[in-house]
């Protein structure tokens, strides 16, 4: 299989992020003719796995994240949304992976969960380097702007002239390091992806959300993913849309274009 040198895998052991099911007789037999669909209905097995990872999220005590479900948390709340993978292990078990979207608890390793894709908050990353440029640009335009915008404004705009460039440099090198591998082990590049689908460039967060981690992880293990479903964890005080332990179906914008690569 073709992998992003870029990337250290795993931070946590493969074999401790698969969660065998208890009853491999019942799970086998609720396995038969399984068919891996994102966007059709969910398969009991994942039933299973999601009822087992959202007992995990309600008494685990290794990080803390606020997603508004209780008075003592701190900070903003952000409802998250969670994946499992049901697979099968080279050896016939059967179990499932899951992964969050996103960043949990300001991270983006913790046990239990797959890593990302790409781990733009890595330390020594080129993205912390990057964003303290871009931070350090932004703070000279608003001393000048402050001090005395006519006089200045061709610095100012000069400035701007610079940011803009240096984000978009930015933000093309980041999603070259996003290679999605499909069931043949052959990687292709989240732009050219996109591309394929009429995009200009990937829209913002994608190859971040559940999906896309949970069956790259699986292709890297040799585990063959046989069912996928997503479920939104926490309150949502920016959108009526997510409801607490609903179950969702993939985003059509960030993640139909990946999962496409990924499962044909």
């Amino acid at each position: 299989m073709t992998a992003n040198s870029d990337v250290e895998y795993p931070i946590v052991a493969a074999q401790e992020l698969f969660c065998s099911f208890p009853d491999q007789a019942a799970a086998s037999a609720l396995a038969r003719g399984i068919c891996l669909d994102p966007w059709g209905d969910v398969h009991p097995l994942c039933d299973i796995a999601v009822a087992e990872l959202q007992q995990y999220l309600a008494a685990q005590n290794e990080w803390k994240h606020n997603f508004g479900l209780d008075s003592d948390g701190e900070g903003m709340v952000i409802g998250k949304m969670f994946g499992v993978l049901v697979a099968r292990a080279p050896g016939g078990t059967l179990g499932y992976l899951s992964a969050f979207s996103g960043k949990l608890a300001n991270g983006n390793h913790h046990s239990r969960f797959v890593a990302p894709v790409f781990d733009g908050l890595a330390a020594g990353s080129f993205v912390n380097a990057g964003m303290l440029r871009l931070t350090g640009i932004n703070r000279q335009i608003a001393a000048l702007e402050q001090e005395n915008p006519m006089l200045h404004q061709p610095a100012i705009l000069q400035l701007k002239t610079l940011r803009k460039a240096h984000s978009a440099d930015l933000q093309r090198k980041i999603h070259e390091q996003y290679n999605f591998l499909n069931k043949a082990g052959i990687a292709r590049n989240m732009t050219d992806i996109f591309a394929g689908h009429g995009y200009k460039q990937p829209p913002a967060g994608a190859g971040e959300c559940a999906g896309p981690k949970l069956l790259q992880h699986a292709y890297r293990h040799q585990l063959e993913p046989l069912a996928l479903a997503e479920f939104w964890w926490g309150l949502s005080p920016k959108s009526a849309t997510w409801k607490h332990g609903a179950y969702y179906k993939p985003c059509k914008e960030k993640c139909a274009p990946i999962l496409g690569y990924m499962l044909a």
